[in-house]
């Protein structure tokens, strides 16, 4: 067997794994209660007015630190989406276990079919971007914020549109993108800092001489 055979074989079984989760995550766990709540959580259409008042309010009421917070989101959240819709989906065209033309046999598809393409998941990065960002800046939350990014993960494989990689993938780019960001903040920070207390020393100094 040669290398190009071997990594063909590779694959293979890691898809035939990725898709027996993914059956077991959206057939086998099938419950009428999930069947109501999974499609509602899902769609996004459902949650941006709340989030948008969310958004409101933390940068009305949250002081400098939640503008801070509400100001990284709006970045983080256009980078992950960008990053993963715009970017890494077209190049890799993976097609979703919900495509007409390579459906799984077997799955639940309680949101109808689709064609777009699935890896990564754009929900479960946006998602996990934001927790990630908030879980940084309100520590005493972060098992909330996780709570619902997980959720939310959950749910595009429930509803039939994700494999469990492309939730993981998701997630993983998410994660990168807010701590790529917040890298960023931490240094601007400490530049800031060093610059004050540099002029403020300049400024001491200035003033012993004149003295």
């Amino acid at each position: 067997m040669n290398s190009e055979e071997r990594c063909g074989f590779t694959m293979s079984f890691l898809f035939s794994i990725d898709k027996a989760v993914f059956i077991f995550l959206n057939h086998s766990l099938a419950n009428p209660v999930f069947d109501v709540i999974m499609p509602f959580v899902t769609e996004a259409n459902h949650w941006k007015i709340p989030l948008f008042l969310a958004w409101l309010s933390l940068m009305i009421f949250g002081g400098k630190k939640g503008r801070i917070a509400g100001l990284l989101a709006v970045v983080i959240v256009t980078m992950s989406d960008q990053l993963s819709s715009a970017v890494i989906k077209p190049w890799v065209r993976r097609l979703r276990p919900c495509d007409p033309k390579a459906i799984v046999e077997g799955g639940r598809f309680l949101i109808g079919l689709k064609e777009s393409f699935s890896f990564p998941s754009s929900h479960a990065a946006n998602n996990a971007a934001i927790a990630t960002l908030f879980s940084v800046k309100y520590r005493r939350y972060t098992a909330v914020f996780i709570a619902i990014a997980a959720t939310v993960a959950y749910s595009r494989i429930y509803v039939g549109v994700h494999y469990p990689s492309d939730v993981l993938g998701g997630i993983f780019v998410g994660v990168l993108c807010a701590t790529c960001i917040l890298g960023i903040e931490r240094g601007v920070q400490v530049f800031w800092r060093k610059k004050r207390e540099s002029d403020t020393k300049a400024l001491k100094e200035g003033s012993t001489e004149k003295a």
